[in-house]
């Protein structure tokens, strides 16, 4: 009963702290566009716009157990979705989102069937190829994207009610999109399907004796990671106004990818803190130099790898499992040196008085008391003797 108590109120400790952190999360993010400046709140935007894109890379690769190194592609079929619609037919804003997220869902599934009978390095090769040959290929649509020189298209304007700036609307409108992907995500891991993508990536054997379909969700793994990276792509069209071949090469997927590493796989926030780290890092270390910003980068995240194997987001835990290791050698008593603490517990003063101690003490105490007798058959004592 006492255990089921103290289970109770640990579930309900952590409750009540994960309520906490999410409101005070949330009033820092709705206070924060009025406090940092226009480009300030611009490079917040984007933060979450990767986030987004790195939260469906974390279901394919992080709770998927699967690689892929064409992320970018996605990312950029998305955006080029957006920006025809509102170029070429002008249906506004809001109606490309859906057919984004939609459009990418049908890719990744199509990209995710050839996909299957690969993994690891092969995988990987394969996808990479993808955002590869990509740019060169929108090159090519010169009717319908552009050619090299891109889209231009109208950014995302405030209603007049609002009262908001314009870099202000934006953040807004791209904050309520990555609170509904990341609870999405959340659900989607929680659900059946998401339990066994779990299964799947933990041991595919196993899974499959327990009646998991490995293709079906492997599948669904790639069209769930397509459509999140659609509806970054989307956000960034709608941030950006702007699309041009050159600004998804394969060096955005390989970012996005070492985004993950950093801020940790199979987490739910690590999204958020390899988006900050793809965002900030270049920004900061551009100002150094122009070519610091590569070896920067490359050298962070081989600090980060070395000092967190799981990310940004499992460095707390491991610096709590390392005090949690410390704390018993430390933990002597206040009064006592730590020759005290180590010394062997003192001597009961009955024990010292008799001379025995330890295991001769316990014997000769429980040892019955010798009662001196007259022989058999010897004569009787007188009161001289």
């Amino acid at each position: 009963m006492s255990t089921i108590i103290a289970t109770l109120g640990t579930d309900r400790a952590r409750l009540l702290r994960a309520t906490l952190t999410v409101l005070l999360a949330a009033v820092v993010a709705v206070g924060a566009p009025f406090y940092f400046a226009p480009f300030q709140v611009f490079q917040l935007t984007m933060v979450l716009v990767y986030a987004v894109a790195l939260s469906g890379l974390n279901l394919l690769v992080g709770f998927g157990g699967q690689i892929s190194l064409g992320h970018g592609a996605f990312f950029a079929a998305g955006a080029y979705t957006a920006a025809v619609m509102l170029d070429r037919y002008d249906t506004g804003h809001p109606a490309t989102l859906p057919v984004a997220a939609g459009g990418c869902f049908l890719l990744g599934l199509g990209f995710g069937v050839p996909a299957l009978r690969l993994r690891g390095l092969y995988l990987a090769l394969v996808t990479l190829s993808f955002a590869v040959f990509l740019p060169p290929l929108l090159k090519r649509l010169e009717p319908v994207t552009g050619g090299s020189m891109g889209l231009t298209v109208d950014k995302l304007q405030p209603p007049a009610w609002s009262g908001l700036a314009e870099d202000q609307w934006m953040y807004f409108v791209v904050l309520a999109v990555t609170a509904v992907a990341l609870l999405l995500a959340r659900n989607l891991l929680r659900s059946r399907a998401g339990r066994a993508l779990l299964a799947v990536r933990d041991n595919e054997s196993a899974a499959e004796v327990m009646g998991v379909r490995l293709s079906l969700h492997k599948t669904l793994a790639f069209a769930w990671s397509a459509m999140f990276a659609g509806v970054a792509g989307c956000l960034y069209t709608w941030v950006i106004g702007f699309v041009s071949p050159d600004s998804f090469s394969f060096v955005l997927s390989i970012t996005l990818l070492a985004g993950l590493v950093v801020g940790g796989f199979a987490s739910l926030y690590g999204p958020l803190l390899g988006a900050a780290f793809v965002m900030y890092v270049p920004s900061v270390s551009q100002d150094v130099s122009e070519a610091a910003p590569g070896v920067v980068f490359g050298l962070l995240i081989i600090a980060v790898m070395c000092v967190a194997p799981t990310g940004l987001a499992g460095l707390p835990g491991r610096v709590r499992a390392a005090v949690a290791r410390r704390l018993p050698r430390t933990s002597a008593a206040p009064d006592q040196t730590p020759e005290a603490a180590f010394a062997p517990d003192p001597e009961p003063k009955s024990q010292a008085a008799s001379g025995l101690s330890g295991p001769s003490a316990t014997r000769a105490s429980a040892a019955p008391a010798v009662v001196e007798t007259e022989p058999v058959g010897a004569p009787p004592r007188t009161e001289k003797e």
